[in-house]
């Protein structure tokens, strides 16, 4: 029967049987024959199917509403299973930005595994916003993401974003003293993997006076860290978020420009699900990060007021 309700749910979701046996690891038929079995036990028909997409029926509809709540939490509760007694085990899935997760997360394994070497890490580096829930994640670290219900968010540290450049760059050009000025350089633009637009949001500065930087486009990049990297070459000035910029900066590979100004994106947060059922993996993982933050005085690190 709980595998009905997942076919349902993810179906649902999803809007395809194949969408769902993506997600669930099984096939589109397989996922298809379960639902018409549900649709058997409950005695209604719960979708309305066509060859493009799966319609909720208005009694599908009311079902799903009755169901998704429960089947997340006997979800968790089974996932706790493996955590019982207190141990710490079994595969923890996290989603977390590429930069931030290779520059400051992962150097925190080997402490975190030597405290539980009973987790097996399944850590995904991506500067997406993942669906926590329907991708079945443990936990998700960064910013933007949607709350879904059942989920929760923890504030980890500010997101800032600074404008970077190298020393040879700033020597062999103009000074820049004003957000104005900026017309005169060249700029590295990162595209939103969302949208394909470029990410150009207003500085502000301690006053919470707003300018929007104009610069001469020298090039689009998609991925952070090549923006930071092509400043590193004297390309241009970069405006990349602290948890990239702040390896170049810390090791004067790069360095600030307008350091009184900077970019507020929100915050940093460690996203997960919020239930009396959460496993002891998560639970652990999620004190080990607010643990770490805190030792590592990373929330002002990340911080470029």
């Amino acid at each position: 029967m709980l595998g009905h309700l997942e076919c349902f749910v993810s179906s649902a979701e999803n809007g395809s049987f194949s969408a769902a046996g993506r997600k669930l690891g099984i096939s589109s038929a397989a996922v298809g024959k379960n639902v018409t079995k549900l649709e058997t036990i409950v005695g209604v028909r719960l979708f309305q199917r066509n060859t493009r997409k799966l319609i909720l029926t208005e009694e599908g509809e009311r079902f799903l509403q009755e169901v998704s709540g429960g089947l997340l939490s006997i979800q968790c509760a089974l996932k706790g299973i493996s955590s019982s007694g207190g141990v710490a085990a079994g595969t923890l899935k996290v989603s977390m930005g590429t930069a931030f997760g290779l520059h400051f997360v992962m150097p925190m394994l080997p402490d975190f595994l030597a405290r539980y070497p009973a987790i097996v890490p399944d850590w995904h580096f991506d500067n997406r916003k993942v669906d926590l829930i329907g991708e079945h994640f443990d936990a998700a670290m960064g910013g933007g993401i949607e709350l879904a219900q059942g989920m929760i968010a923890r504030e980890l540290a500010p997101a800032h974003g600074v404008l970077v450049a190298s020393a040879a760059y700033l020597q062999r050009n103009t000074a820049i003293r004003q957000p104005e000025q900026l017309m005169n350089h060249a700029g590295i633009f990162i595209r939103s993997p969302q949208t394909g637009r470029i990410r150009n949001m207003p500085l502000r500065n301690a006053e919470n006076e707003q300018r929007a930087p104009s610069m001469e486009i020298k090039m689009t990049v998609n991925e952070p860290d090549a923006a930071a990297q092509a400043a590193e070459m004297g390309l241009g000035i970069a405006l990349i978020a602290m948890p990239n910029a702040l390896p170049y900066l810390e090791s004067g590979r790069l360095v600030r420009v307008l350091s009184g100004w900077y970019v507020d994106r929100g915050s940093v947060h460690l996203y997960f699900p919020t239930t009396k059922f959460l496993p002891t993996k998560t639970r652990v993982f999620v004190d080990f990060m607010i643990e770490q933050f805190r030792l590592q005085k990373l929330a002002e690190r990340f911080d470029a007021r």
